[in-house]
């Protein structure tokens, strides 16, 4: 079958994955954007600044990504029940969903406020007294933000189920905007320091959750939420997000304490590692823009399609869409690969420490080619079809054999350093993409259509 061109009567032409799958990459270029201006605006700071930020960022990042993964599960439920021209249903998961994020989140953010320091401490370990310090104050303030984020997430993942990925992203346009400005006015006008990043980074997430919950409570939109302050919790339809939700959100959640593990280890490699790993992480993290953004979009046109129980299209859509993933990541690669020197310029890094950032990011690179969209889009599919349990399973027993474990083999006991970290996780992506393989081809997980 010819994957360029979409079989007559399919759900997704050409032109829907289009409108689909572009204002989504620009939104999460944007975001992505952010965090790199934001990574520049801080090392202007000083090296001991970006490190307090980037610690912090990473448990941020475990938080962010843990809602966005209840955001996929109510989104996979609302998806299957549209397949199943199941309208009701479908606003009530949104309801449940956005509900739920709201709640949960602020339970998250009172946590966070009140055990920073020891989070710090437990995650951290034995880290530099002026690093420690930029890291709490910078933790204390952008914890706020942690309903915001988990509100946003959920409206935009409802968005993105009707197809309409254009609202999310001009919100998180005009957010990152303000962001930007807001850090570069807070860091070279008012001469703050990490708290110049931290408080417009929580305006604008303010903002864009209020905009998006103003836009899902629009009674013209298809799947509204009710105009109500009261909510009684359909445990039936909750559950179902949840069952897809939760397995992807202890995914993500671990595999993000995985990484928080792993930089542990960095940490005890001085503060020169430290800021080489986070400037690896915030360039290189551009090499699989591309397939963050499309899998977003994946898991709604997987469930469409299950809800259909149609798989042949399901089948057909993952294959395309996967090499989708692949051209693009080749794209922007080559482009990352011809820029570097002059992005590494910009940081104003010592010559080590940008040897030492050079090195990952071109890595980074190659393999986010050649096996990030079998290790990372093909499980997306999986969540889309409900077999949200099995990816978590697989997902985390790689993650601490080969991602933690190794890391501690290879750059401790081998004596390779920072760079052994890296070398874990290439190994991670290829032995998890070996399994995702072998279940894709099993067929066992089209056995999970929830509605």
């Amino acid at each position: 079958m010819n994957l360029f061109k979409t079989p007559e009567g399919y759900l997704f032409s050409n032109k829907a994955l289009f409108y689909l799958f572009i204002p989504l990459l620009i939104e999460q270029a944007l975001e992505f954007f952010v965090g790199l201006a934001d990574s520049i605006m801080v090392a202007s700071l000083g090296e001991v600044a970006i490190s307090g930020v980037s610690l912090v960022d990473f448990l941020m990042q475990l938080l962010i990504f843990s809602f966005s993964a209840l955001a996929t599960g109510g989104a996979v439920i609302a998806g299957q029940y549209l397949g199943d021209n199941k309208l009701d249903e479908a606003r009530n998961a949104s309801n449940q969903l956005i509900w739920f994020s709201a709640i949960s989140s602020i339970i998250f953010m009172f946590i966070v406020l009140f055990a920073r320091s020891f989070l710090i401490g437990i995650l951290f370990g034995q880290i530099e007294s002026d690093v420690w310090a930029n890291a709490d104050i910078y933790l204390m303030i952008v914890a706020i933000s942690i309903p915001f984020i988990a509100i946003y997430n959920a409206g935009a993942a409802i968005f993105r189920t009707t197809n309409d990925a254009f609202l999310p992203m001009k919100i998180m346009f005009a957010c990152d905007i303000l962001n930007v400005v807001g850090n570069a006015y807070c860091i070279y006008f008012l001469g703050w320091g990490v708290e110049g990043v931290a408080i417009p980074t929580v305006i604008s997430r303010f903002l864009a959750a209020v905009i998006i919950l103003y836009c899902v409570l629009d009674e013209n939109y298809i799947l509204h939420i009710k105009r109500t302050l009261r909510h009684k919790f359909d445990l039936k339809i909750l559950k179902n997000v949840l069952n897809v939700g939760i397995p992807y959100g202890i995914e993500n959640g671990l595999f993000q304490l995985g990484r928080i593990l792993v930089l542990s280890l960095v940490s005890t490699f001085g503060t020169m590692a430290i800021a080489a790993n986070s400037v690896g992480y915030a360039i290189g993290i551009f090499s699989v823009l591309p397939g963050f953004a499309i899998n977003l979009g994946l898991t709604a046109v997987i469930s469409r399609c299950v809800g259909a129980n149609d798989y042949e299209q399901v089948r057909f859509y993952n294959k395309k869409i996967i090499l989708i993933v692949f051209i693009s990541h080749i794209i922007i690669n080559v482009a990352i690969f011809a820029l570097l020197p002059f992005i590494l310029d910009i940081y104003q890094l010592s010559d080590q420490t940008a040897a030492m950032a050079s090195e990952m990011i071109i890595w980074h690179g190659i393999f986010a080619i050649i096996i990030w969209p079998i290790a990372f889009t093909l499980p997306a599919t999986f969540r889309g079809a409900g077999d949200s349990k099995t990816v978590m399973y697989i997902s985390l027993a790689v993650m601490f054999t080969c991602r933690i474990a190794l890391s501690y083999v290879i750059a401790d006991w081998l004596g390779i350093g920072v760079f052994g970290t890296w070398i874990a996780m290439f190994i991670d992506w290829y032995v998890r993409a070996a399994l995702y393989v072998y279940r894709y081809f099993s067929n066992k997980w089209t056995e999970y259509r929830i509605v």
